[in-house]
């Protein structure tokens, strides 16, 4: 028997996304926030997401309130005692990220296996403050996590091929299809996508086209489903940064400068659809 049994920590659009698709595919979930509020927030995003596929006829009632019965909410830790798997789905954050998997550690067994989310930060060095590295792995899904069905599986150094088995299974039961990476910056689809987008940036700030323009060019022109300034407001601006800010300190290369613009943008809390407003007005 694989992974029936999955933890996550976090509510918002990664975690309530990593939680109706392992919902949807029969999988148990207790899915934990820091307060009730988070947590009825990210069940209410999946109910509406789910009622959006029965509009489609891509699911029934029945089919919704089966999975919505598979999802438990929490705001206690010691609720994934019984968690096969763990998924951390915070923000991307180093410093909290390895508060929360002290926290956890302390909680699960040995056997429990934690996975991050992470879409820049190295599970080499996450790995190393657990007390079973073995067992941690990267599982980074894409937003929107129903819908995309790629899922990059990070081994750390220490991470054992029984782990990384088991995960690449529980991957496929959620139909999605894995792809297997080394450890390093940005793995690879974001060690290529967000330069890409940290240059849509550099060329919006330097007057050379507008947004619409910018997105209508790579859109247009080389077959992208969505440009990447309208991209940037989906993923956030400020996990952009971020994940930017992880490539100038790791490599070390000028390359990787985050665009001022972009910084600027995230200093007035121009965050993207989250907020309301990012490159383009969302109220």
């Amino acid at each position: 028997m694989g992974i029936q049994s999955v933890g996550i920590i976090g509510a918002g659009t990664m975690g309530n996304g990593i939680a109706q698709a392992c919902a949807v595919s029969g999988l148990n979930v207790v899915m934990v926030d820091i307060n009730e509020a988070a947590v009825a927030k990210g069940l209410s995003t999946i109910a509406g997401s789910l009622d959006r596929l029965i509009k489609k006829e891509k699911m029934t009632e029945a089919e919704k309130a089966s999975a919505l019965s598979r999802i438990k909410t929490s705001t206690n830790y010691q609720d994934f005692t019984g968690s096969q798997m763990v998924i951390e789905a915070a923000t991307e954050n180093y410093d909290l990220k390895i508060k929360i998997l002290k926290q956890l550690d302390g909680i699960v067994s040995k056997d429990t296996i934690i996975a991050s989310n992470t879409s820049s930060i190295s599970i080499t060095q996450m790995a190393a403050e657990v007390s079973n590295p073995q067992r941690f792995i990267g599982m980074h899904f894409f937003n929107p996590v129903p819908m995309m069905t790629l899922v990059e599986i990070i081994r750390g150094l220490q991470t054992d091929d029984q782990t990384h088995a088991l995960v690449q299974e529980m991957s496929k039961v959620l139909g999605k299809e894995p792809i297997t990476v080394k450890n390093a910056p940005g793995f690879v689809v974001n060690r290529i996508l967000v330069p890409m987008i940290n240059e849509a940036f550099f060329v919006l700030a330097e007057g050379l086209a507008t947004p619409e323009d910018i997105d209508a060019g790579m859109k247009l022109g080389c077959n992208h489903p969505i440009g990447p300034l309208a991209l940037a407001d989906m993923i956030g601006l400020d996990t952009c940064l971020a994940i930017m800010e992880v490539y100038f300190k790791n490599f070390n290369d000028s390359k990787y400068r985050p665009c001022p613009l972009l910084r600027e943008m995230v200093a007035a809390g121009y965050l993207g659809r989250k907020s309301g407003k990012g490159v383009y007005s969302y109220n």
